[in-house]
């Protein structure tokens, strides 16, 4: 006969109790061990254990003509556990060393229990390095995930890690982050503290206090230190904690309570549990086993224990003894109305352990194949995917099952308290996680708790971390141009973008107007019009000179020389033009190099010119050989050829060193944005405007020493007034520059160019086309003559 055991952890306070079904076909034992809970307790745990062997035993679709037996055993201590645990190692009392474990058959293949993670790591490396199947109902500490230490283990509950992350999620979701954390000195706690600090290190979270209580903790110390510290929601993973706080007196905090307590009945009828506050559990899906009741009944009714009967307080006695070691079942009612947090955990994993044996047996309809050899091993190597009562038990690739959960709200005001639902959280067939918050009874105010270090800033101020946990700091105010997005840094104030503006304590930033001289503004299309106005008169008197090139009026004016003087300021004018629209690298580098360089041409002409006029009714007599060699060698346009190189020279390294860019000017205007050319960076316009300031200068010197020269050849009106007007008109732009950063500084940058080149038009040119259009008996040689004769005289007398 074959002899297969299951081992059920549930400890029931019965010291190595057999109980077994009779034996078929073939015969499969279940042992059983537990030691925390109370004793009605652990038997709603060992009745939920029978009821799956018998209903398996009785039905025809799993194990087909085959019968389950279970072996149960007390795990009161770690130590006294080991003799009872050795038994199913051992053949004939004794376990011998093996050199492979294949083909091994111990007494049990499979093993369920116990309940908590702390028995379940004592036992645990027994049944793994036989790659015995453990079967977990209650052990949820994370670290049996590490299939590398426990690779034979499996649970039917969710692990630590789902917990801890379903307690994160109710955090934050009523935006607490100020919290405590206490537990006991045991695995479940100190494993679940472990993943709690770890998994909060994304979030916004801080532990404030952490305690793993023992035997000697002052729980009065602890209680005292969370009120000091202001925490006001309390992570329990122990009970006996709860009672302490009634015991002190807390009142109006939140406590969220592990699955190892969230539906303690005991707990709820402690007199001032409706004080502390607002308790939250959460606890694994409630699932209803039917027919377990009527079992219950059923056994009951079976039972002669008179010791229990007549005194059910020896029920509630937590530690081992003997007092019912006679009694076969227990007052129905006391073992119904236990907690039902494992009751399906433990349902589950034995009819796990049976679909693993009915897949390794090859089981049908019809029956198994009873011939086959059963290993431990090949429980773990057949697919445990079954449906029961609705649900579908399943396992992922590291033997866990999905979590779901139960988020329960303890309803202190009412008599009983009550396990109300108010939310679920569920990681299969889809993540859900809910909470109804229309549905919780705050303890206070009927208002969430404020739960945090510090209060939350307002709009426009970020964080300034105070002290060494980031939950506690200080709001400081962002400054102009910064901005406080909470969503993205909350302790930074974030810069504007470039076309973006803010005031102090601003939560986002308003767009720049961008201002520009347009094409289509009046006093843009004036300035042009000006300019294209400016140009044909330039061409107009171009070709009154080129008509009249032969005449004494054309040829006193300078002759060939004028075309190049108006040329220059035509190609200056165009100048005006760089000005408008969207600058762009071209407009910046053209719209001041253009008008200085052709500009300092026509005055390099002007100045010859007055120079070459003077020389002749002055200097000509007295430096004969100096004139004789000026005529010869064409000695102006030397001096302009010179001139102009020294310029281009000035302008070419102007242009490849330190040329004007664009720029966005966000800082003149706090709501705008000004596209101009940087100016204040250059530092080569300045040398050639002084260049051109210089030959202005000189111009107005050459002038003024030819006021007593002929009419027809003093020109010393003219260039004084298109000077006067250059000099003004650039003081006027300087000025408004210094003063403004309006756009309009630009526009009035153009107006001085143009006004500069209309000087020398107005003054210079225009008169003498007056002469040529109008008064044409003063263009001929005769009045020249008269006119130079007049002024020989003159100087004669004198």
């Amino acid at each position: 006969m074959q002899r297969v055991a299951f081992h059920v952890f549930l400890l029931a306070h019965w010291h190595h109790i057999f109980f077994q079904t009779g034996c078929q076909a073939s015969e499969f034992t279940l042992p059983v061990q537990g030691c925390i809970f109370t004793l009605k307790e652990y038997y709603r745990i060992f009745q939920v254990m029978r009821f799956a062997v018998e209903q398996i035993n009785n039905s025809t679709a799993i194990l087909p003509n085959v019968t389950l037996g279970y072996d149960i055993f007390d795990h009161c201590s770690d130590a006294e556990n080991f003799p009872s645990l050795l038994q199913f190692f051992s053949q004939n009392g004794s376990i011998k060393v093996r050199t492979s474990y294949n083909m091994y058959q111990p007494k049990v293949i499979g093993f369920t229990g116990p309940l908590s993670s702390t028995e379940s790591m004592t036992a645990a490396p027994l049944f793994m390095m036989d790659l015995i199947p453990m079967i977990g109902y209650a052990a949820t500490s994370n670290a049996f995930s590490d299939k590398w230490k426990y690779p034979s283990f499996l649970r039917t509950v969710p692990s630590n890690r789902e917990q801890i992350k379903l307690i994160i999620y109710i955090i934050q979701h009523f935006g607490w982050n100020w919290v405590a954390f206490i537990g006991s000195k045991d695995e479940y706690s100190e494993n679940a503290l472990k993943l709690f600090y770890s998994m909060i290190g994304k979030t916004n979270i801080c532990l404030a206090y952490q305690e793993l209580l023992t035997d000697s903790s002052k729980h009065n110390v602890t209680l005292y230190n969370i009120n000091r510290m202001n925490i006001n929601v309390i992570i329990v993973f122990t009970e006996n904690f709860i009672q302490s706080a009634i015991q002190f007196k807390v009142q109006d905090k939140v406590w969220i309570a592990s699955d190892a307590w969230s539906m303690d009945p005991n707990l709820s009828k402690l007199k001032g549990i409706n004080k502390v506050g607002t308790i939250f559990g959460v606890t694994t899906k409630m699932i209803t086993i039917p027919g377990f009741s009527e079992f219950v009944y059923k056994s009951q009714e079976q039972s002669d224990c008179a010791a229990c009967d007549s005194n059910p307080d020896l029920l509630d006695q937590a530690f081992c003894n003997q007092d019912c070691e006679n009694c076969t079942t227990l007052h129905a009612a006391n073992i119904i109305n236990q907690s039902p947090i494992y009751s399906f955990p433990v349902y589950a994993a034995i009819y796990a352990m049976a679909n693993a044996l009915h897949n390794a047996l090859s089981c049908s309809e019809t029956g198994c194949n009873k011939s086959q050899t059963i290993y431990p091993y090949m429980g773990l190597r057949v697919s445990l995917n079954f449906s029961l009562l609705g649900q579908y038990v399943t396992f992922d690739a590291e033997n866990e099952p999905p979590a779901s959960f139960t988020i329960l709200l303890w309803r202190t005001d009412m008599k009983p308290v009550v396990f109300q639902t108010i939310g679920t959280y569920e990681t299969q067939p889809v993540f859900n996680f809910t909470i109804y918050d229309e549905q919780i009874m705050w303890h206070k105010n009927r208002t969430v708790p404020f739960a945090n270090c510090s209060a939350e800033c307002k709009p426009g101020f970020v964080r300034k971390q105070d002290g060494l946990q980031r939950c506690c700091f200080q709001c400081v105010e962002c400054g102009i141009n910064y901005y406080a997005n909470q969503t993205v840094d909350l302790y930074t104030c974030l810069k504007c973008q470039e076309d973006e503006w803010s005031t102090e304590r601003s939560s986002a930033c308003i767009k720049r107007s961008v201002e520009y001289l347009h094409f289509n503004e009046p006093l843009s299309i004036m300035i042009m019009v000006s300019a294209t106005v400016f140009i044909l008169l330039v061409i107009t008197v171009s070709i009154l000179f080129a008509y009249n090139y032969n005449t004494p009026v054309v040829r006193s004016a300078g002759g060939s020389m004028c075309f190049l003087m108006l040329g220059s300021l035509g190609l200056s004018s165009l100048s005006v033009f760089f000005y408008f629209g969207k600058p762009q690298p071209v407009d910046c580098a053209l719209r001041n190099m253009l008008f200085i360089y052709f500009y300092t041409v026509c005055l390099a002409c002007l100045g010859v010119r007055s120079f070459q006029i003077v020389c002749i009714f002055k200097m000509a007599a007295k430096f004969p050989k100096v004139h004789t060699w000026w005529v010869k060698h064409n000695g102006q346009w030397l001096v302009i050829i010179g001139i102009t190189v020294v310029q281009t020279i000035i302008c070419t390294v102007w242009m490849s060193v330190d040329r004007p860019m664009p720029q966005k000017d966000t800082e003149s205007f706090r709501d705008k944005m000004l596209l101009n050319c940087d100016r204040q960076t250059m530092s080569f316009m300045p040398i050639t405007l002084s260049f051109t300031w210089f030959l202005s200068f000189l111009c107005f010197c050459f002038s003024y020493m030819g006021t007593d020269l002929p009419k027809n050849y003093n020109e010393a009106k003219a260039i004084t007034f298109s000077l006067l007007l250059f000099y003004v008109s650039w003081i006027v732009n300087f000025t408004t520059f210094l003063m403004s950063k309006d756009k309009y500084v630009q526009l009035v940058d153009a107006a001085a160019e143009l006004f500069s080149a209309y000087g020398i038009l107005f003054s210079y040119f225009l008169p003498k086309s007056y002469i040529i259009v109008f008064e044409p008996q003063k263009n001929t040689q005769e009045f020249f003559q008269s006119s130079i004769q007049s002024y020989t005289q003159t100087i004669s007398r004198m």
